[in-house]
């Protein structure tokens, strides 16, 4: 009997010793979690505040509001304005997502509902292989490949058929049908984020589990009605994050934009050149002084403060996404 009492007096003993083991390792793993959470902060706060100062004297020289929107960029006289910029950076964005995501979303659900299985695997490899394509090499296909057509198959053709229209002949007719300019580099972009999206949301509709599906064409729904009714409203949350990564690649984009956009300062129509804030400060940074290379960091700042207000959004919806 006292044995027994013996061993299991020793038993407590060692498992009280392992959780006090335990628990120091458990205080160290907190520690080293916060420590990590931390040091993020402090590396976007450090990114934050040295973009500010960086180009605080731009945002001086001109005001903020003005400076914003403004739309000359003369170097010889130190005048910088970023609208034109600021607002290429948004056509283009905005562009890629309009061409993009229906794309994307048509490219999942036919790998997950329609594909047959001969098809899914070489399908879905192809999709994924394009987002392994360095972004040189899209801009360098875009300007001797896809540029050429552009203008051949498509500026052309519209310039005779939109000239002297009001308004959509403003917006559509291309001075110089060289294929470069804001069109040209949006369509680029959606080419470039249709993998990130496509994947993403192909992953989240098939860990969906099968039983509501099956469910759904049990009570004799179509495929349309069980991708509208079932899947999107089950993987809206993902679909969302998914499009907002693919925007934040649009926005941020540089080297494929910088080929294709044309590198004009100014506002333009559609087609014709145009630039972007990351296209601005690729082909100016290496040569900017004073005044001009405050210019480019306040540009950068201007764009992170784009993103962060894209990331703003995407909380939101997702936010109100989960609330229905």
């Amino acid at each position: 009997m006292a044995a027994l009492v013996e061993k299991a007096m020793s038993g407590e003993r060692q498992a009280l010793n392992r959780r006090l083991s335990h628990g120091g390792f458990d205080r160290a793993f907190r520690w080293a979690s916060l420590a990590s959470a931390l040091i993020v902060l402090l590396v976007l706060a450090g990114i934050i505040a040295s973009m500010i100062v960086g180009g605080w004297p731009a945002f001086r020289e001109a005001g903020l509001f003005g400076f914003v929107t403004g739309s000359t960029w003369d170097i010889n006289n130190d005048v910088y304005g970023a609208w034109p910029a600021i607002a290429g950076t948004l056509a283009t964005a905005l562009i890629a997502l309009v061409i993009g995501v229906p794309i994307s979303l048509g490219i999942a659900i036919f790998l997950t509902q329609l594909a047959p299985r001969w098809l899914k695997g070489p399908v879905a490899s192809a999709v994924e292989l394009l987002a392994a394509v360095p972004s040189i090499i899209y801009g360098m296909w875009g300007l001797f490949v896809f540029a050429p057509l552009v203008a051949a198959y498509l500026q052309t053709p519209l310039n005779r058929v939109v000239e002297g229209i009001p308004i959509v002949g403003t917006v559509l007719y291309s001075r110089v049908p060289s294929g470069t300019g804001i069109m040209t580099a949006g369509i680029i972009l959606a080419i470039m984020i249709i993998p990130f999206v496509a994947s993403i949301t192909r992953d989240m509709l098939d860990q969906i589990p099968s039983v509501l599906r099956e469910s759904a064409y049990g009570i004799g729904c179509t495929t349309w009605e069980v991708v509208r009714h079932v899947l999107v409203p089950q993987a809206g949350v993902s679909i969302i994050g998914a499009i907002m990564l693919g925007l934040g690649r649009a926005l941020g984009e540089t080297m494929a934009v910088t080929f294709v956009v044309g590198n004009a300062n100014r506002l333009t129509a559609l087609f014709d050149p145009g630039s972007t804030i990351a296209s601005r400060i690729a082909n100016e940074f290496n040569e900017a002084l004073g005044l001009q290379l405050h210019a480019l960091i306040a540009l950068g700042c201007i764009l992170f403060l784009v993103t962060f207000s894209v990331l703003i959004v995407a909380r939101l919806l997702i936010a109100r996404v989960k609330v229905h």
